[in-house]
């Protein structure tokens, strides 16, 4: 028995992989479940607009907007060609989410390519944030508004990897993480939107990391990031990535894309350390970064 065109919809809207398929023009013209739970977009938000229209604005590892450059689906599209690639797509909360994608070409049946099809997967370790938030839930260390550890378990974690500095000679790295100008967004757009430009920067901290790093808002628009067995090179690596992504990312307030900037401290810690040395050699490198003109890391 042949398959209706329902049927295929549903049979695609059951596959584990996020999957649109696009026209010549990059006009969407299928999206299933799966890419509606990594991306937040649900299929009305996104059907018949170009993929590249403040919806899913992929980002390389370099940070480079791939909609406005060398785009997967366009050289797909314009060669005929398949792709496998690494890449970093907008959120409709407004964090950045990594995702491996397999990019070819859709023909039609004299073997014109008339679209593209992507697939792809999360890769942020989405299971394993999600069994770090209900362990955290359970201790009342979860900081309520942006979903992540809140101080005092930042403080717990940061003693335990000083303790095993000290015994093991494991060694650990904190990356001390502030959001530039939050006040002008608090006074420009309000106190909602301030909100939820600390939960999209938090939520790009949590989709980006290790599954062995922590990630914690310290207070107000501070956060930090505690980075097991690195060396300032992987420190430095990981916070221009993050500085990186945060930058590239948006919020649409009215139509307006709303962007930050974070400025970073990083710092090894020592096993002379305290937990107030570490945060304060830290916190005073991340002044640095803000004197030197922000959106910058300065690492010691």
């Amino acid at each position: 028995m042949d398959l209706t065109l329902e049927a295929y919809r549903k049979i695609i809207d059951t596959l584990p992989e996020g999957l649109y398929i696009v026209d010549r023009r990059k006009n969407i013209i299928l999206w299933n479940q799966a890419a509606e739970q990594i991306s937040g977009f649900n299929q009305e938000e996104v059907m018949g607009r170009s993929c590249a229209d403040n919806l899913l604005c992929h980002l390389d590892t370099s940070g480079v907007n791939l909609c406005r450059s060398d785009c997967p689906l366009s050289l797909t599209i314009a060669h005929g060609t398949s792709s496998d690639t690494e890449i970093y797509l907008h959120h409709k909360n407004g964090h950045r989410v990594p995702i491996s994608a397999r990019i070819t070409a859709l023909r039609d049946d004299e073997g014109e390519v008339i679209g593209g099809v992507m697939a792809f997967s999360d890769l942020s370790g989405k299971a394993d944030n999600d069994l770090r938030l209900k362990e955290l839930e359970k201790l009342a260390l979860l900081d309520r508004l942006t979903q992540i550890a809140n101080r005092h378990y930042l403080e717990r974690e940061l003693e335990a990897r000083l303790e095993e500095l000290r015994r093991y000679g494991i060694p650990f790295g904190v990356m001390f993480m502030d959001i530039d100008d939050f006040k002008h967004v608090n006074d420009r757009y309000g106190h909602d939107a301030g909100d939820r430009v600390l939960q999209f920067v938090a939520g790009t901290f949590s989709s980006n990391s290790r599954p062995f790093d922590l990630y914690g808002r310290w207070g107000g628009e501070e956060f930090v990031g505690i980075a097991r067995n690195v060396t300032g090179a992987d420190l430095k690596q990981m916070g221009q990535r993050l500085r990186k992504l945060v930058e590239k990312s948006f919020l649409l307030i009215d139509r307006v894309k709303l962007q930050v900037t974070i400025s970073i401290g990083a710092t090894l810690a020592t096993d002379t350390d305290s937990i107030t040395t570490l945060i304060q050699r830290a916190d005073a490198l991340m002044y640095q970064s803000k004197a030197a003109g922000k959106n910058r890391l300065t690492l010691r």
